[in-house]
């Protein structure tokens, strides 16, 4: 019944629906994920932990790689082109090769839209000293990421997922409405975008300066008089002439319509402008999701991803894997 749940959800006036899946579905047919498209469908979010089929057998006891590649392609046939790769990354076992998956996904970027890597989190009792072996957190992955890929991806080249919200911000106080915002704590996760040009992989911030653009942003925001059109205009403008400050016409690639693709994002501010952003990069990121032994109340505090369960009650992400679940999993089990 997804493609029905999916098409529910779209009938709601959810306008991203994503699926969280380990891609075996997918890869039994292409009919079924023309189904999921037609119900509304816009993104897959794919578990895929690597190219070495030996790392399948180590985290998923058998070599499911056969079953990713195929539910990729199926994707692509049935003109899916948004897929999430997600590593599960844990230290000696996968950590080795995320350039090669970050490699992957660029030669597959018609398809592909991003990496979100996901450092290991432990739902059960572990050891503390196998803890320490497998444990990687973000700034250890970040490093890893301008390792393997020669400085083509560099630690500078990630920010805080909430920079987001100055954004967010912005487009509120211009549309004079409500928008989605991304509020979560810092620690949280990172994220860039890298455009693929000629099969090298250039970050924004090769060719927009971010930090002045942010800075900008923020203070046209914060400073709008008041919500009629000719303030509203006027903030537009400034934004433009900002971001052309921001941006190195001389080092933004030939085949990207950067300035183009990011006002449409800003004065638009709907899913079609991101999803035209997205087909022009690569969406690399990384969330580290909490575990009974580096739980933090401030970041479940700031939690921007929910678990919503039957009676209404919304609980944190963090919070429902490593407190609520097995209670609630079993209260509403089928018997």
């Amino acid at each position: 019944d997804l493609p029905e749940l999916i098409k529910l959800a779209k009938d709601l006036g959810f306008e991203q629906v994503q699926i969280a899946t380990n891609g075996v579905k997918l890869a039994s047919g292409v009919d079924y994920v023309k189904k999921l498209k037609e119900a509304g469908l816009n993104t897959v979010y794919l578990q895929f932990d690597g190219l070495e089929p030996e790392i399948y057998v180590k985290t998923r006891g058998y070599n499911a790689l056969p079953k990713k590649l195929k539910a990729i392609e199926n994707c692509r046939e049935a003109k899916l082109n948004s897929v999430v790769l997600v590593p599960t990354v844990v230290r000696n076992i996968n950590a080795e090769y995320m350039g090669e998956i970050i490699d992957f996904a660029a030669v597959n970027n018609d398809v592909v839209k991003g990496v979100n890597a996901q450092p290991v989190s432990f739902s059960g009792r572990i050891d503390k000293e196998e803890l320490k072996k497998m444990r990687i957190t973000i700034p250890d992955l970040l490093k890893l990421i301008e390792e393997q890929t020669h400085g083509e991806i560099s630690c500078e080249d990630f920010y805080p997922v909430p920079v987001a919200d100055l954004f967010s911000r912005f487009i509120a106080a211009v549309k004079g409405e409500g928008v989605i915002k991304v509020p979560t704590h810092p620690v949280c996760g990172a994220a860039t975008y890298v455009f693929v040009d000629n099969g090298k992989k250039i970050p924004i911030t090769r060719f927009i300066d971010v930090d002045y653009l942010l800075e900008e942003t923020k203070s046209i925001a914060e400073n709008m008089l008041s919500e009629n059109a000719t303030d509203k205009a006027i903030a537009l403008v400034k934004f433009a002439k900002a971001f052309a400050r921001a941006c190195d016409i001389a080092k933004i690639p030939k085949s990207v319509d950067a300035r183009g693709i990011i006002m449409k994002l800003i004065t638009k501010a709907s899913v079609d402008a991101l999803a035209e952003l997205f087909k022009s990069s690569l969406f690399i990121g990384t969330m580290h999701f909490q575990d009974a032994y580096n739980f933090d109340l401030d970041r479940v505090q700031r939690c921007c991803i929910h678990y919503a369960i039957p009676g209404g009650r919304v609980i944190p992400f963090c919070s429902y894997n490593t407190i609520h679940r097995e209670r609630i999993e079993k209260s509403f089990a089928k018997k």
